[in-house]
């Protein structure tokens, strides 16, 4: 009888001693969306982060690109956000962004490791947080169906090429192979400024200020109204939607019928595991314009939400995630550029990799490296996302018929300037 009352003493010790640790459990919201497979590996991290920190819990919340781009700034607004977020808006999201420093174990490996991309998620002024790390470095540009082009006959144009040399040589393969789209560019204003930047684009004046419509600008924006009279681009795709929304040409590539795709390094990890080898799609080097041969720079980052009622917690999980050999491992799981100083330094051995997906990344790396300053700063500028938006939105509008170009210049200039003046009454 005493032993039996021993052992249902410390039973019950038991069971109070796991619910007092059970209520002590913190729970984070984690928002996220995928490209590929990071949602998966993501998934993985965080349960080796739970069996080593007991007392946290992260509740992984997978939503649509889109939920993130259009839902996510509004629930920030009304205090409604998560813990964490992924997010690719750097500049729009960051006043809603928790200052990580004072919670980080240590804050000079964020400034070694992630420093230069620290800025994209400041606000004007900030010149010492750390929101976060970035989960990739992304870099504008076009995959090819290299198979396509074989069968048609006709040599790809070599790594200096331009976009006119490209969109000649696209449409004689289209012709040929009788593929509906010669090219496909996202509609996407940051997509559209990986040519405009080419063409002599600038963006911002001297003092950082929008300066949208110049002369580089207006090449490119030409140059895809162009392409959509001749039927080198199609308007069944930017046609196909209105206003600021996205629309990707995912699906058309993976079932080869486009022939050249510019979109960026995110998409190697889907493509290898979707296409695999039924074709053979390549990544070619940005085609030039008369200014340079730049894309446009970017990616998204894991941010402390600034409305969290844990921020300690919430700087431990994303210290953990940011640390050397966990980031190292998500990169080369999820197959990205790496938006780790030291990590691309070393170079990543992407073993889950094909040949095709091992060559991809080599190229998107390679431009990383040939990025023109007037890309460098667009991305780091607060506001890009207006710009961005305004940009596709008009001249969505005068590739459908609905105005002119030169109505579009007047129109994104004027939708530019009201709404970053509204931004700044808030």
């Amino acid at each position: 009888m005493k032993t039996t009352r021993l052992l249902l003493g410390s039973g019950l010790l038991a069971l109070c001693l796991g619910a007092s640790q059970a209520q002590a459990q913190t729970t984070l919201r984690m928002t996220w969306y995928s490209d590929g497979n990071e949602g998966e590996v993501m998934t993985d991290l965080l349960r080796r982060f739970e069996e080593k920190n007991k007392d946290i819990k992260v509740v992984l919340d997978q939503v649509p690109f889109k939920a993130i781009n259009e839902n996510l700034p509004v629930q920030l607004a009304s205090n409604q956000g998560p813990d964490i977020a992924r997010v690719g808006d750097l500049g729009g999201i960051a006043k809603y962004m928790l200052d990580l420093r004072p919670h980080l174990q240590n804050p000079a490996y964020f400034e070694a490791s992630y420093g230069p991309f620290l800025s994209w998620m400041r606000v004007p002024g900030d010149t010492s947080s750390i929101p976060g790390y970035m989960t990739q470095l992304t870099v504008t540009g076009p995959f090819v169906n290299k198979t396509l082009f074989e069968q048609a006959g006709i040599a790809m144009p070599g790594p200096k090429a331009t976009w006119e040399d490209w969109a000649k040589a696209t449409k004689e393969v289209a012709a040929k192979v009788q593929a509906p789209f010669p090219i496909a560019v996202d509609r996407s204003g940051h997509r559209f400024f990986g040519i405009a930047i080419g063409q002599g684009a600038k963006v911002l004046n001297d003092k950082d200020e929008p300066a949208v419509i110049d002369d580089g600008f207006k090449r490119a924006a030409q140059l895809v109204y162009d392409w959509h009279k001749a039927g080198v681009m199609s308007k069944e795709l930017w046609g196909a939607v209105s206003g600021t929304a996205y629309r990707g040409a995912n699906d058309e590539f993976k079932n080869a019928q486009v022939v050249m795709y510019m979109s960026g390094s995110w998409q190697i990890g889907q493509f290898d595991k979707t296409i695999g080898s039924a074709f053979d799609w390549v990544a070619v080097p940005t085609p030039c314009g008369p200014a340079n041969c730049s894309g446009m720079p970017g990616g998204a980052a894991l941010v402390g939400i600034k409305t969290t009622q844990h921020p300690k917690e919430v700087a431990r999980v994303i210290e953990y995630l940011a640390s050397e050999d966990v980031a190292a491992e998500f990169y080369q799981r999820s197959l990205f550029v790496p938006g780790h100083l030291g990590i691309a330094k070393k170079g990543l051995d992407y073993k889950d990799a094909s040949p095709l997906g091992k060559a991809a990344l080599k190229v998107f790396s390679d431009q990383v490296n040939l990025l023109a300053p007037a890309a460098n700063r667009l991305q780091g500028y607060v506001n890009n996302r207006v710009i961005f938006n305004a940009t596709i939105s008009r001249l969505g509008q005068a590739i459908t018929g609905e105005s002119t170009l030169d109505e579009a210049y007047k129109r994104i200039a004027s939708d530019v300037d009201q709404q970053i003046a509204e931004r700044n009454k808030k």
